[in-house]
């Protein structure tokens, strides 16, 4: 079944499936639109959305601030 592969994933799971930090996975929320869901304090994640934000190119877009 696919009940395992379509738990929510924690912010520390999702930044180890990506290989990046969590400060930049809170970054990612913040200033590029990654699909998260707020429970509580905690931020979570679905696997296949965050797999479709990264093939859209979500992940790659450049942060334009100029402070």
């Amino acid at each position: 079944m696919t009940e395992i592969e379509d738990r929510w994933l924690s912010v520390e799971e999702i930044s180890k499936y990506l290989g990046v930090s969590n400060d930049t996975v809170y970054r990612w929320i913040d200033k590029h639109r990654m699909p998260a869901h707020r429970m509580g304090r905690l931020w979570k994640f679905k696997k296949d959305e965050i797999d479709e934000w990264v093939k859209a190119g979500g992940a790659s877009s450049h942060d334009q601030r100029t402070e």
